[in-house]
């Protein structure tokens, strides 16, 4: 129920922040916002949907992700349904919430701009669509490419035997990520790489008065962002599992044994399996090197005490 808890906020953090800063972009008219404030919108969505979900589930808050570090043997099968749910439910939510906080802004562009519920100009607030020059074929690698893109750092930064990123320096590092997959991949559909991002908001908007044409809209569109992003997951973790972590000498692999078999089921890399507490690992290491234990002994004199105690011998 934790991790479950846990996933739901933190993606509702992260997909709250980012259709926010579209909804701002799009409904001023790009007076207050443009195509750079969005990707930073999801930047800061997701350094602080991981600070917030991070120490308890891992901070996945992606179900690509998920089911990515699964088919690696590194996250257990049985606790993907309940963190694909929190991922879904927690991005419906962020998207009822922003409709909410920009409904009088929405109804003012709607009646400025003579459209009511259009799609994709209003609907893309809330869901991805591709840019009149793309192709399905095109956006499906697009798509690919940039989960793998996305998976293959947030495994690189996630593991300890690599550079040895500071726990606390992840989240910043995987909003980096995100940042720049959208400044370089952005311009041709919106860089879903996040199923639960796209899917979820774009059910909410079928039922807030956009209507069954956010599915049906570019031949079925939708699709792509949910099959295309779980491809492009699972080949970025294989990647970078075959290119760098099977390679590692066996004395880096050392240390991270000797702590799994101290602590069995708990991996040092958050991403890969998630602490049940934050503090653990310290735990852990405090029993594998356990501080001195007091042993009483007799504190050295001070040079005057020295000085009273040899006379007294000489005297004697």
């Amino acid at each position: 129920m934790r991790e479950f808890l846990a996933e739901f906020l933190g993606t509702f953090v992260l997909v709250l922040f980012g259709n926010c800063s579209i909804a701002q972009s799009t409904l001023s008219l790009s007076s207050k916002g443009d195509f750079f404030s969005i990707n930073w919108g999801w930047c800061v969505g997701i350094i602080l949907g991981v600070l917030v979900s991070g120490g308890v589930s891992g901070g996945h808050l992606n179900p690509a992700v998920s089911v990515a570090v699964a088919t690696l043997g590194k996250f257990p099968w049985w606790k993907v349904p309940h963190y694909l749910g929190a991922q879904y439910l927690g991005s419906f939510a962020a998207s009822f919430v922003t409709f909410l906080v920009y409904w009088d802004a929405l109804v003012w562009y709607e009646h400025n701009r003579g459209a009511y519920r259009s799609t994709p100009d209003t609907a893309g607030i809330f869901a991805t669509y591709p840019a009149p020059h793309l192709s399905w074929l095109g956006g499906a690698g697009d798509q690919i490419l940039g989960t793998a893109m996305l998976v293959i750092c947030v495994c690189a930064i996630t593991d300890s035997k690599n550079m040895n990123v500071s726990k606390q320096l992840v989240p910043l590092y995987i909003g980096f990520t995100v940042l720049g997959i959208g400044i370089c991949f952005g311009s041709n559909c919106g860089y879903a790489i996040n199923p639960a991002r796209d899917l979820a908001p774009r059910l909410f908007t079928a039922l807030a008065g956009w209507g069954p044409e956010v599915f049906s809209f570019y031949s079925q569109w939708w699709i792509v962002p949910v099959i295309a992003t779980h491809v492009g997951a699972i080949v970025g973790a294989w990647m970078y599992f075959l290119c760098i972590e099977m390679n590692w000498p066996k004395d880096v692999e050392f240390a991270d044994e000797e702590f799994s078999k101290a602590s069995p089921g708990v991996k040092s890399s958050y991403i890969q399996y998630p602490n049940g507490r934050p503090n653990e690992r310290e735990e852990e290491e405090k029993k594998l090197n356990p501080p001195p234990e007091d042993t009483n002994y007799r504190a050295l004199p001070t040079k005057a005490a020295f000085h009273d105690e040899l006379k007294k011998t000489v005297n004697k």
